[in-house]
């Protein structure tokens, strides 16, 4: 904590810092902030009152610095997310609805689908684990449909295991590359 402090005063703030510095620094405040929450979980009746106030308020402080969404970038993620629906409703749609189990989904199924789905997410969100909801959605579907004994249809089920393979290391490679094109543009 004495390290980031001395960091952030040596040019007076986070906004003053050189751009080659505010990287390692916003990275050890992050680790001082998930560090203080570790503690605070495990050794929350060793603290007094006093210590446990100052500790969140220091952590709040740390969040507020390191732990934040830029508006344009909220608004940017938003129009994406909602023009990508707007092109593709009907391919999802018709994939997770009709093409993952041999018959059309039930309600009940559905339900059941989007209850587990809602269950599994808000329990990886509790305990800060990365999920893709859709791959939740999809295997809940998978789930009913075996349960239901109506059958998969196995090369969707393939094709969408193959995606989620696939994603991340596809997701490196094109995002490396644009970050190398784009550090080397500006």
């Amino acid at each position: 904590m004495r390290d980031i402090a001395a960091q952030v005063a040596q040019y007076g703030s986070l906004a003053k810092m050189p751009a080659e510095t505010v990287g390692n620094s916003r990275n050890d405040m992050y680790l001082a902030s998930e560090a203080i929450r570790f503690l605070m979980k495990d050794k929350a009746s060793d603290l007094s009152a006093d210590e446990i106030t100052t500790l969140n308020a220091y952590k709040r402080s740390l969040d507020n610095a390191t732990k934040f969404i830029p508006n344009w970038v909220k608004v940017a993620v938003a129009i994406a997310l909602g023009l990508g629906t707007m092109v593709g409703w009907k391919r999802i749609v018709v994939t997770v609805g009709e093409k993952i189990g041999k018959t059309h989904l039930t309600y009940a199924q559905g339900a059941c689908a989007e209850i587990t789905a809602a269950a599994t997410i808000a329990a990886a969100d509790g305990y800060g684990l990365p999920v893709s909801t859709t791959h939740v959605l999809s295997s809940g579907i998978a789930g009913t449909m075996s349960a239901n004994g109506s059958g998969l249809q196995l090369a969707t089920v393939r094709n969408i295991a193959l995606a989620w393979v696939l994603t991340l290391p596809a997701a490196m490679v094109i995002s490396g590359t644009l970050y190398w094109a784009f550090s080397n543009m500006f």
